[in-house]
């Protein structure tokens, strides 16, 4: 493996079936690529599992442990703060249950050469969904709708958890004051790098149903999204956050 400038940001808990494989497919890609696990103190073993591998390799697996569930914004601000120790030049983020597939990784890293900001994309030609039921396919569909709108999120998967930042777009941003600490932190995060006037380009992958475990989504997250959604189109209104015209607009 080569010099690793990009880590994988995985947040888990109660993932033990899933992280020996994803670790796995990560590790064997054809490019180098750090994984950086956020366990919330998994009752299933999850974190000391991914402990045996970051003795097997110290370089490639990291881990951060956190004493409970302090909600999915808060785990990807732990590891982007990780990464920036390891002086990483791009941190992705992606689920641990297989709905991001790991071989989209390479293509996403490819295009974070023209652009700030990389979505795994459902909504773009080539993109879609596979096994998700209905009911989800309508909430994500309907979700993305209203963050789009409101928002003037250009983005067509406004939502999606896959990502890519280059390391200037989180510096950019005041992770201190993010409100939002659950899946609504998604939206927040695109509208704060869209307003500050970052690049975002969008690569097609097929989202999949979790193969194994449960799904983390609860009402209580629909309805903090929801709030969160309306917050921000106020402060979109009151011009709250301008662009910043210091942004480069090509990359080396």
């Amino acid at each position: 493996m080569g010099t690793i400038d990009t880590y994988v940001i995985v947040p888990t808990y109660n993932e033990v079936d899933n992280i020996d494989d994803l670790l796995a497919q990560i590790l064997g890609l054809p490019v180098p690529v750090g994984v950086i696990v956020v366990d919330d103190n998994s009752p299933d073993g999850t974190g000391k599992l991914v402990d045996d591998w970051v003795a097997q390799y110290p370089e490639a697996v990291q881990v951060v442990h956190r004493p409970g569930k302090m909600g999915l914004g808060t785990a990807y601000i732990a590891g982007f703060r990780h990464a920036f120790t390891l002086n990483a030049r791009n941190v992705m983020t992606m689920d641990a249950d297989f709905s991001h597939n790991p071989r989209y990784i390479p293509a996403m890293i490819e295009m974070s050469q023209y652009k700030h900001v990389v979505i795994g994309s459902r909504y773009v030609a080539g993109g879609g969904q596979k096994n998700c039921t209905w009911k989800r396919v309508m909430l994500s569909r309907g979700a993305n709708f209203v963050a789009r709108f409101l928002l003037g999120l250009k983005a067509k998967d406004a939502t999606a958890g896959f990502r890519l930042y280059r390391r200037e777009v989180l510096e950019s941003i005041p992770l201190d004051r993010i409100f939002s600490s659950g899946y609504s932190f998604l939206v927040e995060m695109l509208f704060l790098c869209q307003r500050r006037g970052w690049q975002v380009g969008e690569v097609p992958i097929i989202f999949e149903d979790r193969r194994k475990g449960k799904t983390k989504i609860s009402r209580n997250e629909v309805f903090k999204a929801q709030y969160t959604v309306f917050r921000l189109f106020v402060r979109r209104l009151r011009r709250r956050e301008p662009r910043r015209p210091e942004v480069p607009v090509t990359l080396s």
